[in-house]
């Protein structure tokens, strides 16, 4: 049980942590604890508190309140700078040298972190970027100059990474090979923190998300347990033989529960609250074979994020 008290308390830990500018309140009373090992979303509209947050956790800037931790030590304590070497940090705006190579760029960032600059192929290898190495960096594409700054941010094979709006610029392909490379990071104990505003992008990858508004946290959880806690309905889309729609419509409204339903081509669409599923699904069943096809879709992030308790848009 002390084991599993410690593991719980996390790898970064944020107690009543405030960033105040004059009457701004840019990050207010946040709580947090991020694990070792977790894969953790940051989302946000502009202006949240997300880039506040990470320079809090970097000890970039000092906090009006609270307390922050990162592997046990207190980001404001003398014991810092040896965690910090730790980090890896890849800033929503990359700045970097137009002549420059990209070998020469890792170099240089690898003297700034002290680490031996031998491995800098490895990670220009490792994003992709092994063929353009001696590229002068005027020569990059934004998806390019993206991933030379992820390979900064993972020299000297950090065990946390604070990633802000990480995935900017990036192709499908390259979108994908980033994230198949946190997943290799984070089977190896590394602990993952990333902002981004594609929503959907987050949903599957990650263990779990803070929503942050104004500087606050407003929920923390997994996507489901964040589904539950809002109780959004879902979507349920029905394939249904043309002569019987009329029958299904009848049955539907016999479900003691709030629906809508519309007609849609092939069927109806139907929204639900989750825990009527399985009754909507009963009362179609004397349709049998009439009942072509079922879809059940889930609130998204972006549901969740963007929309009102009430269903109407923030």
């Amino acid at each position: 049980m002390v084991g599993e008290a410690a593991e719980a308390q996390g790898t970064i830990v944020l107690r009543g942590v405030g960033k105040h500018y004059g009457a701004v309140r840019a990050v207010d009373g946040v709580d947090l604890d991020v694990r070792r090992g977790e894969m953790f979303g940051l989302i946000g509209h502009n202006g949240a508190g997300k880039s506040t947050l990470f320079k809090l956790m970097l000890g970039l800037v000092t906090p009006t309140a609270g307390e922050l931790r990162i592997n046990g030590a207190a980001v404001t304590g003398n014991g810092f700078r040896a965690v910090r070497r730790q980090i890896g940090y890849l800033p929503e705006n990359v700045v970097l040298w137009d002549n420059l190579s990209g070998l020469e760029t890792l170099r240089f960032f690898a003297r700034i972190k002290d680490v031996p600059a031998g491995g800098c192929p490895a990670v220009l290898e490792r994003v992709g970027l092994s063929a353009a190495a001696t590229r002068p960096v005027r020569e990059y594409s934004k998806g390019m100059r993206q991933r030379l700054g992820f390979a900064q941010a993972l020299l000297g094979s950090p065990q946390v990474l604070l990633l802000d709006e990480p995935t900017g610029g990036l192709d499908p392909h390259a979108i994908h090979t980033f994230y198949d490379t946190l997943a290799s990071l984070r089977a190896q104990g590394v602990t993952v923190v990333l902002s981004s505003h594609i929503l959907a992008e987050l949903q599957a990858r990650v263990d779990r998300i803070a929503v942050l508004s104004d500087g606050r946290l407003q929920a923390i959880g997994s996507v489901r347990e964040l589904r539950e806690q809002r109780d959004l309905p879902v979507t349920v889309t029905l394939r249904i033989a043309s002569d019987a729609i009329a029958a299904a419509e009848r049955a539907l409204s016999a479900v003691p529960a709030q629906l809508v339903v519309e007609r849609v081509e092939d069927g109806l669409e139907v929204r639900c609250p989750r825990l009527v599923k399985s009754a909507l699904l009963l009362a179609l069943a004397p349709l049998g074979d009439r009942l072509l096809d079922v879809q059940i879709t889930e609130p998204s992030l972006e549901d969740l994020f963007f929309t009102d308790a009430d269903g109407g848009m923030r």
